[in-house]
């Protein structure tokens, strides 16, 4: 299968305007997701570990769910939690649907997505280009009424819409935070995007303090905390770009509002290849560091996702190794093909089973 995709994707994908191959191939697994025989046909053959509910191999607690696999699907891939059951299908852990912002928006000018091809790399300067919070939540709310639907670990990505300025940024996040919440496993703020003008401004603690009291205030209004209801970990997202020092800020920033965790990292603008943020291989260096560091800084106890050029399932270890919790990759989906994901997680339930194993022996 893998090199009928890589005759795929150079006779093809290469040759189509990268927005296209992946509206294409996103419609695909959309419709196939939606077809319950076939989805459970594909998900039995690809990702059976998903199934295996509390105590199987490789499955990891956090948010007060069992994850069945520690490899996700990051931001990015699907904005509108329009293909959530197909993503499962193909073998990730979790998804992370968004970037979503309060507000619909297009999003920049085309073109705004790029192949790095030398570097396995994408480049984009998309702009958040979604349907808005209301329609994201609708859809999440749709999936939870299904008991398939609720098994499945879900976060939400929240950024800042486009004209909303910077001052109103803590209440533009605050209306995401309040429709997604109820229907969300976790929340991320997104203040690390290179695309939206201004956006990483927001990553200097006195300007991201407002925005994460805002969004804990709102998440805990919509699911009625203090009254029975769930609270929904909140993660801050962070970039590549940061300075230690402010890795370290930002680290402490999260103790001190008692967050629930950080991902790292997003696309890095360290780069001469144009506009845009470029994400693949060229970010796992960086990305472990900024891991490693934040575990040190943060401790144990907050959740640390850590995403940024992982191909292989010994990518994934060594975030692990560094201090992550969970791990994500959305780059070489492109590159690797549909089964990439269930091509991880699969070796990697299968290393923690034998692990397993040798300690019963």
């Amino acid at each position: 299968m893998s090199l009928l995709y890589s005759l795929l994707f150079n006779g093809v994908f290469r040759r189509m305007d990268p927005e296209r191959a992946h509206e294409l191939a996103f419609g695909l697994i959309e419709r196939a997701g939606s077809v319950p025989v076939l989805r459970d046909v594909v998900q039995g053959g690809l990702a059976p570990y998903l199934g295996r509910g509390i105590g199987g191999p490789g499955s990891v607690r956090v948010f007060g769910r069992v994850v069945p696999a520690p490899f996700g699907l990051a931001g990015g891939f699907d904005k509108n939690a329009r293909a959530v059951r197909g993503l499962t299908m193909l073998g990730f852990g979790f998804v992370e649907i968004g970037t979503v912002t309060a507000h619909s928006q297009p999003g920049n000018d085309m073109p705004r997505m790029w192949r790095e091809l030398d570097l396995r790399g994408i480049r984009n300067r998309m702009g958040f280009n979604n349907e808005g919070a209301a329609a994201a939540a609708e859809r999440l709310r749709a999936l939870r009424s299904t008991k398939a639907g609720r098994a499945i670990v879900v976060g939400a990505n929240i950024g800042k819409t486009k004209v909303t300025p910077a001052a109103e940024a803590a209440v533009d996040y605050a209306t995401s935070a309040r429709l997604l919440a109820p229907w969300a496993d976790y929340l991320v703020v997104n203040v690390s995007s290179p695309n939206t003008p201004g956006l990483r401004d927001l990553q200097a603690t006195e300007s991201l303090r407002p925005i994460l009291e805002a969004v804990r205030a709102a998440a805990d209004e919509a699911t009625r905390v203090g009254s029975g209801g769930r609270r929904v970990p909140l993660l801050v997202k962070i970039a590549p770009d940061l300075a230690d020092d402010d890795v370290d800020a930002v680290a402490d920033l999260a103790r001190e509002l008692r967050l629930d965790g950080v991902v790292a990292v997003n696309t890095t603008i360290g780069h001469d290849r144009g506009p845009g943020g470029l994400s693949g291989p060229a970010l796992r260096t960086r990305g472990l560091q900024v891991v490693s560091r934040l575990r040190k800084r943060l401790g144990e106890g907050p959740v640390i996702i850590g995403v940024g050029g992982i191909t292989t399932a010994d990518d994934v270890r060594a975030y692990l190794r560094a201090g992550a919790d969970l791990t994500q990759g959305y780059t070489s989906f492109v590159y690797e093909g549909p089964l990439w994901a269930s091509r991880i997680n699969r070796a990697l339930t299968r290393s923690a089973g034998s692990a397993a194993s040798g300690r019963h022996e």
